[in-house]
């Protein structure tokens, strides 16, 4: 019995991951709002009535994605905090790492372009509440940062969302320069070093307050 149910198990986990590879596939030409159930279950080869198994509509599907998708990216926000060295060579590392998360996962960060200003609510929402938790991280990197001393939470928090919006803008841009070239995608490299660059020469000089 009990390996029966391992089996229902498996098989069940097989199906909500077949689904979300589906969906994730197909949004690559579409937004969420656009995307049918039915089309999601012709992509798997399952009956409509099967993915309610899985997800209660394709908002929760779509909530799913952005946990999972996001969650991809606390590793390289965890290291792009870590990384040790002077403050260009931190920058540089940190875009480095971000040109080869785009490079792994260009679904994911065409999903999360899209959806972040898309047309379905709940969506927007996960997608807000997930780059809090990575605000709150690098906020809390930087508070333990020396250049940091004596900065309000509010502060540390304000410049942590600078961070995760520039790490955001950056793999947009990078994913939008794929086919255009190296030099394009190098322009778009160097852009991204320089505003990150400007951000650090900010923090260097503010005194708060306002």
């Amino acid at each position: 019995m009990s390996h029966t149910l391992g089996a229902r198990q498996a098989q069940k986990q097989k199906t909500r991951r077949a689904l979300l590879d589906a969906a994730l596939g197909l949004l690559e030409e579409q937004s969420l709002s656009s995307l049918g159930l039915r089309e999601v279950t012709r992509a798997v080869g399952v009956a409509p009535t099967a993915f309610y198994r899985h997800f209660r509509s394709i908002e929760d599907l779509g909530v799913a994605l952005v946990e999972e998708v996001l969650g991809s990216l606390h590793p390289m926000i965890r290291t792009i905090v870590s990384t040790t060295g002077d403050g260009d060579e931190r920058v540089a590392q940190a875009v480095e790492l971000i040109a080869g998360h785009v490079d792994a996962y260009p679904a994911h960060v065409r999903f999360i372009a899209r959806e972040r200003h898309g047309g379905v609510r709940v969506v927007r929402g996960a997608i807000r509440e997930q780059l809090a938790l990575f605000a709150g991280e690098v906020g809390e990197a930087l508070a333990s940062d020396p250049v940091s001393l004596g900065w309000e939470p509010e502060d540390l928090l304000m410049l942590a969302q600078l961070y995760v919006d520039q790490m955001l803008v950056t793999a947009s841009a990078l994913l939008e320069a794929v086919g255009d070239g190296a030099g394009e995608r190098e322009r778009v490299v160097r852009d991204a070093v320089r505003r990150m660059r400007l951000i650090g020469i900010g923090r260097a000089h503010w005194v708060g307050g306002g």
